[in-house]
């Protein structure tokens, strides 16, 4: 009774009705049947050669057939010998007579009094069918019919899931030149195991192509049902040619209307959607992001230095119809790999943004495989090995659906393809900081700690971030313009050098002033005089730029001090707060 229970399936229930053994009597031969209309058919059997059913399958339930007369009658038929057989059902017999069978025995199947089919016991020896014995093989019956509508109400949920899942999570589009994608989706589990989360890969009419990614609040098929409608919402404006800000303007306002158009919904019934979408341009690596509420997206460097990407972003869909969502653009260097996933990638096993994300930047970093395995490393760190759709009981550890999309520009040290045997020796990031975004400093000292985060001297990397917040500080502060950061590091490990470059468009040079004890500006420049190897100020057509490198092999005693021979031409001073 408790195998049966716990049977998840059809195949699963009669693995375990053919183990039964009985008190002093065990079946040799079993067979189930089930009913499609009018005609008897065939579920499953034991004790019998392959091809054995055929004559079985499709009857009709008014032939004079054992089995067939239960499924009419809800009784059961005991047939202590093969004469008693033959008497009771002449036409059949011959079906029967060449198993070589003693007695048989055919039970309804019966659940919430309606009979689902019926079971067949058949024994090689005679059997004399006692009260007791009727009474075990009754009992038995009822077990396996409550366990058969068990598996096939699973099984009906499981095709529905799948069938939602193929309907709702379209296959990558067709190969992009120079470019790979891979993607994977894991419903949460419980249920119908069918989520908000998806993702998309959309052809743009500009020969570009968009990658989305969301997640609908909820977990159930609302979530699913909403999810489904946005998706296709989200594709019919990427096709019309909007720009990122646009698309996602229109798909708040869409969801606000479906969620929030009716005044007596029930609040219980709302949702939202976080949103990533990114406008890809396979010809020059050029990504425009914009990002509704989700996390950022983060890129594999050609030498594993694995960088969170900040992005502006705005309010989660559907909840404010006039929402702004501005657009970020990075470049994909050949050779680098994007990943943008939803929350229960880094969330589930009890992580919360910070730690889980150290998870997934530690198997970005580590792996050496290809896309493929890279998008599986992933899904299995958070809860074992995975498919591209994962159910089950794997799925039903999960604490929040996961889709993940990957995107690999190929070049030498990409994910691509084989593993990579030398690492290339160029990193860098860049970014911009605007007069109006003073909070995007501290993003950039970040983003320069984690290009940093293998460099041999912890006093270096300080003198570094300390020298950008001061380059930085200076723009907003002391021009109208807004500051573009490059940071580049070359060479190997133990022989590298970090340049970091601050570019603006104001035409006044940064003059070297002589603070006096108490003042609080003015030091910027004597600031890098001391701590960088080499600096330099270079005018621009329009703008100009301020640099320093420092090299990892002069301070790895943690000196990392200047050599005297940085500086510019002694051509302007400080301006430099």
């Amino acid at each position: 009774g408790r195998a049966l229970a716990e049977a998840r399936s059809t195949a699963e229930v009669l693995r375990v009705a053919a183990g039964l053994s009985m008190p002093g009597f065990s079946p040799d031969g079993l067979a189930v049947f089930g009913v499609t209309g009018d005609r008897l058919t065939i579920i499953g059997h034991h004790g019998h050669q392959p091809g054995d059913e055929g004559p079985f399958t499709h009857m009709a339930l008014d032939t004079d057939y054992p089995a067939a007369e239960v499924v009419r009658t809800g009784r059961a038929v005991y047939l202590s010998s093969p004469e008693k057989y033959k008497d009771r059902y002449p036409v059949t017999w011959p079906l029967a007579a060449h198993f070589n069978r003693q007695s048989w025995a055919f039970l309804p199947l019966t659940v919430a009094g309606r009979t689902m089919g019926a079971w067949m016991a058949a024994f090689t020896y005679p059997v004399a069918f006692t009260p007791d014995e009727r009474s075990v093989l009754t009992t038995v019956a009822r077990m396996l019919a409550q366990a058969l509508s068990r598996a096939e109400a699973a099984e009906s949920a499981r095709e529905l899931t799948d069938g939602l899942q193929r309907s709702m999570l379209p296959k990558l589009g067709p190969e992009i030149p120079g470019m790979s994608v891979a993607a994977r989706y894991v419903p949460t589990g419980g249920g119908l195991q069918v989520g908000g989360d998806w993702y998309d890969m959309i052809p743009l009419p500009n020969g570009r192509f968009a990658l989305v990614i969301g997640d609908v609040q909820g977990h159930d098929v609302r979530a699913a049902g909403l999810m489904g409608q946005l998706r296709i919402a989200l594709r019919a404006y990427a096709s019309e040619g909007h720009r990122p800000d646009a698309v996602l303007s229109r798909a708040s306002r869409f969801l606000h209307g479906m969620t929030f158009g009716s005044l007596d919904e029930d609040p219980s019934e709302l949702r939202f959607a976080t949103c990533l979408y990114v406008e890809v341009d396979p010809t020059n690596g050029l990504l425009d992001i914009a990002r509704a509420g989700h996390p950022d997206p983060a890129i594999r460097m050609t030498d594993g230095t694995v960088l969170a990407r900040p992005t502006a972003g705005g309010l989660p869909l559907g909840i404010d119809p006039d929402a702004d969502y501005p657009t970020t653009r990075i470049t994909l260097e050949p050779g680098e790999t994007m990943l943008i996933c939803t929350d229960g990638l880094i969330e589930t096993g009890g992580h919360d943004l910070e730690t889980g994300w150290k998870r997934i930047r530690a198997i970005l970093e580590e792996h050496d495989g290809d896309l493929e395995a890279l998008a599986d490393a992933l899904v299995q760190a958070v809860h074992g090995p995975s498919s591209h759709h994962t159910t089950g009981p794997l799925a039903d550890r999960r604490e929040d659906d996961i889709a993940v999309l990957l995107l690999c520009r190929e070049g030498e040290g990409c994910g691509c393809g084989a593993p990579v045997t030398v690492r290339p020796t160029i990193r860098r990031t860049m970014m911009s900081v605007a007069q109006a975004e003073p909070e995007r400093v501290a993003v950039a000292r970040q983003q320069l700690r984690e290009l940093l985060h293998d460099w041999a001297s912890e006093d270096q990397v300080d003198s570094a971030v300390l020298l950008l917040s001061e380059m930085l500080t200076n723009v907003l502060v002391h021009t109208d313009a807004d500051a573009l950061l490059l940071a580049e590091v070359r060479g190997g490990p133990g022989d590298r050098r970090i340049r970091v470059e601050v570019t603006d468009t104001s035409d006044d040079l940064p003059h070297k002033r002589r603070p006096g004890e108490l003042a609080s500006s003015g030091r910027g420049l004597m600031l890098i005089e001391l701590l960088a190897q080499s600096w330099g100020v270079d005018p621009r057509g329009e703008g100009k730029s301020i640099w320093f490198e420092l090299y990892e092999s002069e301070g790895a005693d943690g000196s990392g001090g200047a050599d005297g021979s940085g500086g510019s031409d002694g051509s302007g001073g400080s301006g430099l707060a």
